[in-house]
């Protein structure tokens, strides 16, 4: 707690000298950047659907509530609400395939990161294995420090793999088809590079330009390599996201790295107030795209707006109708037919009102009442 507390003591204490006209260009490159990712991640669900309209405003709601709860939440909670509101915006749509989709947009960035970490390692950038102990902040060490839990927590993950790959093996043919079919744009390497990866390569340079931006608005030297190795600090800090957003690691990796290059307290202000901003405005995009999206922020309620677009096998038992609800409709069709034909009768003068259906409506009528008395 007391490296947080300086953390945030420093970046208040530097509030007055921070550059406002770049932060916000920052935010508009970051937001940008989305827009962008977001687009291309559309294309990939467009080559996975291609029977079906998917707009880029759908892709673009899902994406930015997803980034805006894992900014607050670990392990990447908020992935798993972006699929669930595009499984909502496209008739059909499974959620093997719409994960699936997921690793299509990962490539490339995978490819990137792996190349700035590579480089930061080999020009001695990042600190070493007898330095990663003494850091504080670094989520991932826990596991270093605690062996035996750790091993713990890693055997039960893989009897849980073990548990679900047994589980789909049973359905392994569909479930096949349902991965495949999110990466089929893969099959045609000239419309991955012309609708996927293009737009890609221009979310990079917005990337890299957002960093520079925050190091020029904290006032740190907003070269080249330092916006690189900003860059591979939080490529490295979301690797494992044990915290939401990478949020210590990141911070502890940029003090080392800038260690000499600007005062401390000016890397700490940095390091806080820039994943401040991030945090804010992803969370207050992200919170708009889904209020917007299932009319509702409470998580119980876009659970029963989803459930009108559901197979009735897939809704969940709580939500199903009960007899009584079956019974009220069974008694309010009967009562508007008897109204429709008294209106027949009074029109065309002969009775539509025969003693049977009033014989029915009678018995339905006490159902109702029996059933809403137990």
């Amino acid at each position: 707690m007391s490296d947080i507390s300086r953390a945030f003591d420093a970046f208040t204490s530097h509030m007055a000298s921070i550059g406002w006209v770049a932060l916000a260009l920052a935010v508009v490159y970051h937001l940008a950047k989305g827009a962008v990712r977001a687009r291309a991640w559309r294309n990939v669900l467009a080559a996975a659907y291609p029977d079906v309209p998917i707009r880029w405003r759908s892709a673009f709601g899902a994406y930015a509530a997803g980034v805006g709860l894992n900014s607050i939440l670990p392990a990447r909670i908020g992935d798993l609400v972006r699929l669930y509101l595009m499984r909502r915006r496209i008739p059909g749509a499974s959620y093997p395939t719409l994960a699936s989709s997921l690793l299509v947009e990962a490539i490339f960035d995978t490819l990137v990161s792996a190349l700035l970490v590579a480089w930061a390692i080999h020009e001695g950038l990042f600190p070493g294995l007898d330095v990663l102990p003494r850091l504080p902040s670094i989520d991932w060490l826990w596991a270093f420090h605690h062996p035996r839990a750790a091993t713990t927590i890693v055997a039960v993950a893989l009897a849980a793999g073990v548990a679900l790959f047994a589980w789909a093996a049973r359905h392994i043919e569909a479930f096949g088809r349902r991965l495949a079919q999110g990466v089929t744009i893969l099959r045609t390497p000239r419309e991955y590079a012309r609708r996927v990866l293009a737009w890609q390569l221009v979310e990079w340079p917005l990337r890299l330009a957002t960093l520079g931006l925050f190091l020029h608005a904290f006032d740190m030297p907003a070269t080249v390599r330092n916006t690189l190795l900003t860059q591979a600090t939080q490529s490295v800090a979301t690797a494992l996201p044990l915290t939401p957003a990478g949020i210590g690691t990141e911070q502890a990796l940029l003090v080392y790295i800038f260690l000499g290059s600007a005062p401390s307290s000016v890397v700490l202000s940095f390091s806080v107030g820039m994943k401040v901003v991030l945090i804010v405005v992803n969370l207050v995009v992200g919170l708009a795209a889904l209020a917007l999206m299932t009319r509702t922020l409470r998580l119980r309620g876009a659970l029963r707006t989803a459930a009108g677009d559901r197979h009735p096998a897939e809704v969940p038992p709580r939500l199903r109708p009960t007899r009584l609800d079956t019974a009220a409709r069974v008694v309010g069709r009967t009562r508007t037919r008897r109204r429709g034909a008294t209106a027949l009768s009074n029109h065309n003068g002969r009775p539509r009102d025969s003693p049977r259906t009033r014989a029915a409506a009678r018995v339905c009528a006490a159902w109702a009442r029996a059933v809403a008395g137990r």
